[in-house]
């Protein structure tokens, strides 16, 4: 007798939809980045990197994929989370991988996180943007 639904995922087909949307909105933007995306567990499931793209921006991408999967969270919502607390903001800032600025979504199927895009090398805003427009490639946003 099964006990549980088997969960969700985030196909492979369209992590590489949402990550191609990114860039070529990130082309249209006249920026270069680097794009991730993982599933809920924050395994790597698609990644691209533009050419010129910054190399540190590689691992920043992957990294607000991971938390934005880990929390179902946006990455830019971390202010309202954290608030005026610096403890906990100065805490926070210490985790391994955790990103607290934006560019970071989780995907969503039906209501249920099942993965997350982070997208790094452009402003905080031009990143968002990108990863903005790779959920709507997929009917997410």
């Amino acid at each position: 007798m099964r006990t549980t639904e088997p969960a969700r995922h985030i196909h492979w087909e369209a992590a590489q939809l949402a990550a191609r949307a990114a860039v070529e909105r990130a082309g249209a933007l006249g920026i270069r980045i680097n794009v991730a995306v993982c599933d809920a567990s924050g395994t790597p499931v698609a990644f691209l990197r533009m050419g010129g793209a910054p190399l540190h921006s590689i691992g920043i991408a992957e990294d607000k994929a991971y938390t934005a999967a880990s929390f179902g969270l946006d990455t830019a919502g971390w202010d309202a989370v954290v608030g005026d607390n610096a403890e906990l903001r100065a805490g926070l800032a210490q985790r391994d991988r955790l990103v607290m600025f934006g560019g970071g979504l989780p995907v969503r199927v039906d209501g249920e996180c099942v993965g997350g895009i982070g997208v790094s090398g452009g402003s905080e805003e031009e990143d968002g943007i990108c990863a903005r427009a790779g959920l709507a490639a997929i009917g997410e946003g």
